[in-house]
């Protein structure tokens, strides 16, 4: 709408009352304020179409009044409140001046809800001792509040979480795959979906900065504690660096505990194949950081198995998951960055235990095996695959499938191809894995100084 305004295109855009905040603030940040919104009482998701009829022919009026009127193009203030470079809190004691600090931080949206650590002068210069890059440096433009992430910024969300300087680097690398294209961030901050980054590391940097690859690697727990600050840091800067605000520009519907911190390690000991990050094309000796947006995740319990076809059966329950967005979406179509002109597939991360792992590892199989055997698993009828999918949108999407419209039972895979299964080694004892649904693909980056 900002690209068709500028080129003198009328628009107006319908939004429901729940998000005219979002719509707002979303048109300062791409550089249309005063956007022309019609406002209608509710999402015209789930709606029947008399509903939605009744609803546009209520707003035609704000239509009319939209396209007539003249639009501000340029921003003229700027979306954030300019506040002092340094903020101060005093109290009684240390303990009242800290408090004081929470409730601010808190009612200005900048804590994700428990306790921030403050990013004094001093903390912050001791985090920067982490890396030899300037804090002046640019790292990434965070979409979507186009905020601007310097590694002085980054150090500070590092601090806020609880980070250590050995965090740093791997905070570097991970915000450099937020920013880039194919993960199409702005559609992850956005969205009413859980969207949650899936931080995993590999490499001697993650050993060094004692992140856990074993028992509890998601946490919670002391030996997960590097995790954890690693992961809440990525969220803190996705929201003050990149405006990911509440309300604002993230619109969840329901939330998921998975945003505050989703993080671990590979665990590279306990596997039988190679590295995560060598089947991503880096040398077994280096360092990275992937990251993979998920909406949730679904625990893969098998202790009576020995045999990888039926682990592979058994994972494909999980995978054949129609409530989730991911699933089958391929039939209506990648989803494109018009920006990078880049197309995302819905790719999907299995954690493997070491204990299944090894039972792949026993007949023979690696990685590819396993993919193609999920690919041929993880199927469901058309007809149940379709059922919350646009049928328009599949028709312009694959035209040459519309045979399946009449053959409805025939089972489809819920994938593009088997390569859409990502798989890590993660994990302690036990037949348990995790499922992560995922919202386009992981992007990895090396670890550097």
């Amino acid at each position: 709408m900002v690209e068709l305004e500028r080129r003198g295109r009328p628009t107006v855009l319908f939004t429901s009352a729940t998000f005219v905040h979002d719509a707002e603030r979303s048109a300062a940040s791409f550089g249309l304020p005063g956007l022309p919104l019609a406002v209608v009482p509710l999402p015209f998701t789930n709606q029947r179409p008399e509903d939605v009829h009744r609803m546009v022919d209520g707003a035609v009026e704000q239509v009319v009044a939209g396209l007539t009127r003249p639009v501000e193009v340029e921003r003229s203030e700027p979306v954030c409140p300019v506040l002092p470079d340094v903020l101060s809190f005093e109290g009684d004691d240390v303990l009242e001046a800290l408090d004081r600090m929470q409730r601010e931080l808190l009612a200005r949206g900048w804590s994700d809800g428990f306790p921030i650590v403050p990013p004094t002068r001093r903390a912050v210069d001791a985090m920067l001792a982490g890396t030899k890059r300037a804090p002046g440096e640019t790292i990434a433009v965070l979409e979507p509040g186009f905020g601007v992430a310097t590694v002085e910024k980054l150090a500070i969300s590092a601090v806020m979480a609880g980070c250590g300087p050995e965090h740093l680097p791997l905070l570097i690398a991970a915000v450099r795959c937020l920013a880039e294209p194919k993960m199409y961030l702005r559609n992850k901050a956005m969205s009413t979906g859980p969207h949650a980054p899936l931080v995993l590391a590999n490499g001697p940097r993650a050993r060094a900065a004692r992140l856990n690859a074993g028992l509890c690697a998601l946490g919670p727990g002391a030996p997960s504690a590097s995790n954890t600050v690693l992961g809440r840091a990525v969220r803190l800067t996705m929201m003050n660096v990149g405006h990911t605000y509440v309300g604002v520009s993230d619109m969840d519907t329901i939330g998921s505990p998975l945003k505050y911190s989703l993080c671990c390690a590979e665990n590279e000991a306990g596997s039988p194949w190679e590295p995560y990050h060598v089947t991503r094309g880096f040398a077994r000796d280096a360092s990275t950081v992937t990251v993979h947006f998920a909406y949730g995740m679904c625990e893969l319990y098998d202790f009576r198995s020995t045999a990888p076809e039926d682990l592979v059966q058994v994972y494909a329950t999980a995978a054949t998951n129609v409530a989730q967005v991911g699933t089958g979406l391929w039939l209506i179509g990648r989803r494109a960055d018009p920006r990078s002109r880049t197309e995302e597939k819905e790719q999907n991360t299995l954690f493997v235990c070491p204990e299944h792992a090894q039972i792949f590892a026993r007949a023979g199989w690696g990685r590819a095996e396993i993919q193609q055997a999920m690919y041929r698993a993880a199927r469901v009828p058309f007809r149940t695959l379709a059922l919350n999918k646009e049928p328009k949108a599949m028709a312009a999407a694959h035209p040459e499938l519309g045979w399946l419209r009449d053959h409805p039972d025939v089972p489809i895979p819920v994938v593009e191809d088997p390569g859409c299964f990502q798989l890590a080694v993660v994990g302690g004892a036990a037949g348990r894995g995790a499922y992560f649904y995922g919202a386009g693909e992981p992007v990895t980056m090396p670890v550097e100084e």
